[in-house]
C-alpha cells in the first residue's frame, strides 16, 4: 500500500489516503492478531513486518513533507532514524546472526506518535478538521520520541557489540 498512498498524498487525494492509511492499519492489527492467537509467527514475518511497518510510516512521512504538510527536518530526522536501526540490524546480525533488537516501550510510543501525527496531517490537509495545536504538539511530541527511541536503540547496539562472542 506505500505506492498507492504516497501517490494519493502526492495528488492531494486525501480522503482516499486517510482511508487507505486506516486500512493498511487495520490490516496490520489483524495481522498481528492471528500471528500471535493462532500460532502463525514465523522468522520471515518477524523480519518483514516491521520493515514494512517502518517503509509505509517512512514514505508517508516523505510525501506530507514534500507536499508541504510536515517539516522536511521532521521527516529526515524519522527516516534517518529508521535507516539506522536497519543497517545497525544488519551490520549487528553479520557479527551475530542470533542478534534480535529488542522492542523499546519508547519506539512503541514513538510508532503510535508517528501513526496520529500523520493521520492528523492528512485530515488536517484535507480540510475536515482544523487541528494546527495539536498537529504542532504531536511535532514535538514525533521529534522528541524519535530521538529517545534511536538513543535506546543505539544503547541496545553498543551493548551488543561490547559483549564478549562464546568461543
Amino acid at each position: 500500500m506505500i505506492g498507492p498512498l504516497v501517490w494519493l498524498i502526492a495528488t492531494e487525494r486525501l480522503e482516499a489516503a486517510f482511508w487507505l492509511f486506516i486500512a493498511a492499519g487495520v490490516s496490520d492489527v489483524v495481522d498481528g492478531y492471528i500471528a500471535k492467537n493462532f500460532n502463525a509467527k514465523t522468522e520471515l514475518g518477524a523480519i518483514l513486518d516491521p520493515l514494512a511497518d517502518k517503509a509505509l510510516l517512512d514514505g508517508i512521512y516523505l510525501a506530507l513533507a514534500i507536499a508541504g504538510w510536515l517539516p522536511v527536518w521532521l521527516a529526515a530526522m524519522v527516516l534517518g532514524r529508521d535507516l539506522l536501526i536497519v543497517v545497525g540490524v544488519v551490520l549487528l546480525r553479520r557479527r551475530d546472526p542470533v542478534f534480535r533488537a529488542m522492542p523499546l516501550a519508547i519506539g512503541k510510543i514513538n510508532t503510535f506518535a508517528q501513526i496520529l501525527l500523520a493521520s492528523f496531517v492528512i485530515a488536517d490537509a484535507g480540510g475536515w478538521i482544523t487541528l494546527d495545536g495539536q498537529v504542532t504538539a504531536l511535532i514535538v511530541l514525533v521529534a522528541s520520541t524519535t530521538a529517545l527511541s534511536g538513543a535506546g536503540y543505539a544503547v541496545q547496539a553498543i551493548r551488543a557489540t561490547a559483549q564478549e562472542r562464546p568461543s
